[in-house]
């Protein structure tokens, strides 16, 4: 087969050969590169394409084949090998998960430290946490709007000064919470 016989032939199945690269990578510039190394691939090995075979066969096993082994050399480049005695290191991956454990004893030990606080300063604060607006909160319990909005920064104020007691600077305890 000619070149230009070749390229014909090829270029006759580039958008078979495409919409065959997106159905197998589902991303179209992963699809784009699929394409492109079929096509290096297909004119280099030309002279091993026998004349009276199916040339779209030809074409789509070569992608396939591509396919396969990128795929497999991703699988190989995910795969950690662990040296380690004790195999401490196997499975842990490059990322590292995140467990909240340490988020969640110290949302628990600040529930407790709201819990401790008088009701008259609690309530009020517990009310805002959930959402109510201090006129709402002020309607509630029948106390004046400034009284309220006191309350709240009593109780923050006082929150502050335990948490500063267990923890040093709360800070640090506001960034691990977020």
């Amino acid at each position: 087969m000619s070149t230009a016989e070749f390229n014909i032939k090829f270029n006759f199945l580039t958008d078979s050969l495409n919409a065959f690269a997106y159905n197998l990578t589902k991303n179209q510039e992963d699809a784009r590169d699929l394409y492109q190394e079929t096509a290096y691939r297909a004119i280099t090995n030309r002279d091993k394409f026998k004349p009276d075979t199916n040339f779209k066969a030809w074409t789509f096993t070569i992608m396939k084949n591509i396919f396969i082994n990128n795929y497999r050399k991703k699988a190989k480049a995910n795969t950690i090998i662990d040296s380690t005695d004790n195999l401490f290191f196997i499975n842990s991956g490059s990322t590292l998960i995140d467990n909240d454990g340490e988020r969640n004893i110290l949302l628990e030990e600040l529930n407790a430290m709201i819990s401790e606080l008088d009701d008259s300063i609690r309530i009020p604060f517990e009310m805002h946490h959930q959402g109510f607006k201090y006129q709402e909160i002020a309607d509630e319990l029948a106390l004046p709007l400034g009284t309220i909005k006191s309350r709240i920064f009593f109780a923050r104020k006082a929150l502050k000064e335990k948490i500063k007691e267990s923890y040093g600077d709360y800070s640090l305890v506001r960034s691990l919470s977020a």
